[in-house]
């Protein structure tokens, strides 16, 4: 309403207004899509086909505004009680923590959704059609989807307040729970006192392979740094990185990702000679599996398969790990590049025989939630391997890499999704690409 109490018309909306909405569908990131009087309203806290009373938080934009739910008025079948009382709709909107966004709705529906964004943002931005379900994790069907997370960001404020940010801000919100968190965080999260004005941040991690710990941060906005080891498992083999290095969040992750990448890789167009690549490699996660699926057995000759295998990675701490991991591994080398530099150096120095080696590679990338981006794509593209598996962690940047992969002579041979973050909008993305003079 106006202050002549009047309804308002979309052209008039500010922040605190109050709107009766239809929710019609989901958006990337976490959001839900209604319209007020032809104006798109971005909905936080909904789910597809409610009927929802939201207040607006932000009317910046003429095309749109954002908005979250106060009130339910027709409730989906789908809808639950929060697995978070702290994000749960009957709180204000500016004091529900952020980082659970899914988890007022069931988790086959949570998947349905998440396939339902992969779907769209490939037919919308790549003009590709495919319906890719979501598959969950082991055991997360068991536990609800919680206890997963193994690493977790607080922060303090100049009161000494200690917790995660409200959704949407950087309001320290304090809980009385870590419902997400695995038990070993949750139990060294809720001990965190802000002792000092000077602690901003603390990252708390349990590894499956060391004792869990807090690093503790003098600035929130800094990435913590240390070279300090520990070390995480997954399956048969152990893996060393930085205490503050990358790792996936959730437990079972690693895992998933790795059994995932070896079944991706057609075995038909592998070459062990080949110039391998696992770009944005880390600390050697999926070169390892690589590894452990093609050094198995002996070539024709009656010796022992060697595979070629090069990981790339920026971070010289992680790159320095990566070459211990991989070290038994006779044919593994780790080198410390960035990718897009890594690529063009082998574009500009490819021989008749190193290009020929490049044409029969297969090429692992897990870029950041960016995307590999054009000039990565591109220069895939002029080396050409045979094979590409691409893993990615958000729709959107896939699509748009997707759409310059297949318009450039490239085939999406097999994709499937994982659900490695229960109760948000985050989703793992497996897909494995083949040179279309490759495919029969």
């Amino acid at each position: 309403m106006n202050a002549n109490g009047n309804p308002k018309t979309s052209a008039d909306l500010s922040v605190g207004d109050e709107l009766e909405l239809d929710v019609t569908n989901v958006a990337h990131g976490g959001i839900f899509v209604a319209r007020h009087e032809g104006r798109v309203v971005f909905v936080s806290d909904a789910i597809p086909g409610e009927r929802v009373l939201a207040r607006v938080t932000e009317a910046r934009k003429k095309s749109f505004v954002r908005a979250s739910v106060v009130r339910v008025l027709e409730a989906s079948p789908h809808r639950r009680d929060h697995v978070w009382a702290s994000a749960d709709v009957s709180r204000d909107p500016a004091h529900r923590v952020g980082g659970a966004e899914f988890g007022h709705i069931d988790l086959a529906e949570q998947r349905r959704l998440l396939g339902e964004v992969i779907t769209d943002s490939l037919k919308r931005m790549a003009g590709i059609d495919l319906v890719v379900p979501v598959e969950p994790a082991p055991g997360d069907d068991e536990r609800n989807g919680l206890g997963w997370r193994t690493r977790m960001s607080l922060h303090a404020n100049d009161r000494g307040q200690v917790g995660p940010y409200a959704a949407r801000s950087h309001d320290i919100i304090r809980v009385k729970d870590y419902p997400l968190a695995h038990p070993e965080v949750e139990t060294l999260a809720l001990g965190i006192k802000a002792n000092s004005t000077a602690a901003k941040a603390f990252d708390v991690v349990a590894p499956s392979a060391s004792p869990p710990f807090v690093v503790i941060s003098e600035d929130s906005k800094r990435p913590r740094k240390g070279h300090s080891r520990i070390r995480e498992r997954v399956g048969e083999r152990e893996f060393e990185l930085a205490k503050t290095g990358f790792w996936q969040v959730h437990r079972e992750a690693p895992a998933v990702l790795t059994a995932a990448v070896q079944s991706a890789i057609d075995e038909n167009l592998f070459e062990p000679s080949a110039m391998n690549l696992d770009l944005y490699g880390g600390v050697g996660l999926l070169a390892a599996a690589v590894l452990d699926r093609f050094e198995q057995g002996t070539d024709e000759t009656g010796r022992n398969i060697q595979v070629s295998m090069t990981t790339v990675e920026s971070d010289p701490v992680a790159t320095e790990c990566a070459a211990n991991n991989l070290k038994k591994s006779a044919g593994a080398l780790a080198e410390t590049a960035r990718v897009d530099r890594y690529l063009g150096f082998l574009e500009r120095t490819a021989t008749a025989e190193s290009a020929e080696r490049m044409r029969k590679a297969t090429v692992i990338l897990d870029p950041p939630r960016s995307g590999a981006g054009g000039q990565v794509c591109e220069s895939l593209l002029n080396l050409a391997p045979a094979q590409l598996i691409y893993v990615a962690c958000d729709p959107v940047a896939f699509a748009r890499d997707a759409k310059t992969l297949t318009e450039g002579g490239y085939v999406i041979s097999g994709i499937r999704a994982f659900d490695l973050f229960p109760h948000t909008h985050h989703v793992e993305i497996v897909a494995s690409l083949v040179r279309a003079d490759l495919v029969e």
